[in-house]
């Protein structure tokens, strides 16, 4: 059970000079020193240098391209702050489990609440930092600070009900929160408010939307079939007008035609998106090529492509790790992405000189993880590793001979690990058509153009549900491709799909002709994933069903 203590507010503000347990930045300016303990907004980026009192908004149009900044001024700096919560501990342990606490209201009530991560801002910061410069919703740089991830999770949490079409009154709070045995939380620090004026209903005239002609690309011709033109039109109208952010392209192949072909935010047919993790699930599809020539085998174990013994935690477990477990990401290696604290998290991995250093001497804890699935970038990068081992060459080339070239792909950019090895990892670069050919290879059982690219018994693999993914109802994993099922119209329409941050998608659906590209740019927000299902259910899927 959590307990929130809340101390004196006299006992932060007045903190005597020599109680300070780290020297700050001060009070840095007059606006600053008549504004402490305030939260002020402004509509574009100001550094605190710059800013002047007529920058301040006391009214403000919220619509789904506004912007909003925050500038927060402080007496003190957080460090300071803890440490009158904890005074025993040093300021290197207060800044690992203390930060803000952030409180959003609309209209008096309190929507969100959220305590943020002790990683960030980073430990430099919260020792000297007295004026927070940060933006709340900056469109332009999307998914850069925390900042941003906060009013994410707010509008996700309630914000977007609660700021319906009209008048509120929007305030946030900030207080310093620690996590000991009990979670610690201060006094208020800094408060402020915002009369906004919420237009995010989009308008537009259906009858100036165009919808773009598709013409025919290699390796694919162009659909003859109909859709329900006025429902993309509204799905076109709504992306421009901002309500689903920073998409990029849409395509849409039925029976391997192109039905549709729409790019946005300045994009077109030879743009490369970077889709992240979508990368991942080529790896599969190489391994199932590797496999089919005889270069590698699901059931091979680690132990035979690493001396294990020269690395950290060595195990039997760890020796016996199958590439089976690291396509169905259900290794007991101590890693999971979704927790920031776990060891083999993705974020720890990048930083070091070798990935695959990084991720052998970790940890395999068979107890711990019990065969369930748990989203392991690092061991996909293994894998990755493996495969240039173990293939002629190196992965590369051989990715260009056996699935690029015949798929007719002369367009794309690979990211590399530092062992310059391309990163199974994520982040491959190719168009959208392009990307739309790789799932149609799938909706044809490995197959294009009557020649056999990946074996049809790989497919129906990985197209296998392996895994329950926990936290989700009926949502699946196969060989680094996940599952779900759409309802739509009363019809529930199965997908494979890879999926990448941002809101990257390539969908191929098994009982419908069916394959469906969704390329985004909306990295490291908390809405990136649900826009794309809400885009696929209310508008694409609807109107290509008709």
């Amino acid at each position: 059970m959590r307990f929130y203590v809340r101390l004196a507010l006299f006992w932060l503000y007045c903190l005597p000079l020599q109680a300070q347990l780290v020297q700050n930045q001060g009070i840095t300016s007059s606006l600053h020193r008549a504004n402490q303990g305030k939260i002020l907004f402004t509509s574009r980026e100001i550094s605190p240098a710059e800013v002047q009192t007529r920058d301040f908004l006391t009214r403000y149009q919220l619509t789904n391209r506004s912007n909003l900044f925050m500038t927060v001024f402080l007496a003190n700096s957080l460090t300071n702050y803890l440490h009158a919560l904890a005074p025993t501990l040093s300021a290197d342990s207060l800044t690992k489990v203390g930060n803000y606490q952030f409180s959003f209201f609309v209209d008096h009530q309190l929507i969100y609440q959220t305590n943020l991560h002790p990683g960030a801002p980073y430990a430099r910061i919260k020792n000297e930092e007295t004026v927070i410069s940060k933006p709340l919703i900056d469109n332009q740089h999307e998914g850069r600070w925390w900042s941003q991830s906060a009013w994410n999770r707010f509008m996700n949490q309630g914000g977007d009900q609660a700021l319906t079409e009209g008048e509120h009154l929007f305030t946030l709070e900030i207080r310093p929160y620690l996590t000991l045995s009990q979670v610690l939380v201060g006094p208020i620090l800094a408060q402020g408010e915002v009369q906004l004026e919420v237009k995010r209903k989009p308008s537009f005239n259906l009858d100036t939307v165009r919808l773009t002609t598709p013409q025919p690309y290699p390796g694919l011709h162009v659909s003859t079939d109909s859709f329900d033109t006025r429902r993309i039109k509204e799905l076109r109208g709504t992306i421009e007008a901002g309500v689903f952010k920073h998409i990029t392209s849409i395509v849409v192949l039925k029976q391997g035609r192109i039905l549709l072909e729409e790019y946005f935010n300045g994009t077109n047919r030879s743009t490369l998106h970077d889709v992240r993790s979508v990368g991942k699930s080529f790896a599969s599809t190489l391994t199932g090529i590797a496999q089919a020539e005889g270069y590698v085998h699901e059931k091979q174990t680690l132990r035979e492509f690493y001396d294990l013994k020269s690395f950290s935690h060595y195990s039997a477990a760890k020796a016996s790790t199958t590439l089976y477990e690291l396509l169905t990401m259900s290794s007991a290696f101590d890693g999971d992405d979704d927790n920031m604290d776990s060891p083999g998290n993705e974020e720890y991995m990048y930083p070091e000189p070798n990935w695959i250093t990084f991720t052998l001497n970790l940890p395999v804890l068979p107890a711990k993880y019990q065969g369930k699935w748990h989203y392991f970038t690092a061991g996909v990068v293994l894998l990755g590793d493996i495969l240039n081992k173990q293939v002629p060459q190196n992965l590369e080339t051989y990715a260009q001979n056996k699935l690029f070239n015949p798929l007719e792909i002369r367009q794309y950019r690979w990211p590399y690990t530092p062992q310059k090895v391309v990163s199974t990892a994520g982040g491959i670069q190719l168009n959208a058509l392009d990307l739309a050919k790789y799932g149609q290879l799938y909706k044809n059982k490995g197959k294009w153009q009557g020649r056999q690219l990946v074996p049809e018994a790989w497919v129906t693999k990985t197209f296998t549900k392996h895994q329950a993914i926990p936290g989700r109802s009926q949502e699946y994993y196969g060989y680094l491709f996940w599952n779900k099922t759409y309802t739509v119209q009363g019809k529930r329409l199965e997908t494979y799909y890879c999926t990448g941050n941002g809101g990257n998608k390539i969908f191929v659906f098994t009982d419908r002709p069916l394959v469906v590209v969704v390329t985004a740019t909306a990295y490291n927000t908390s809405y990136a994933h649900a826009q794309v299902d809400r885009l696929m259910q209310d508008y694409l899927l609807p109107a290509v069903l008709k």
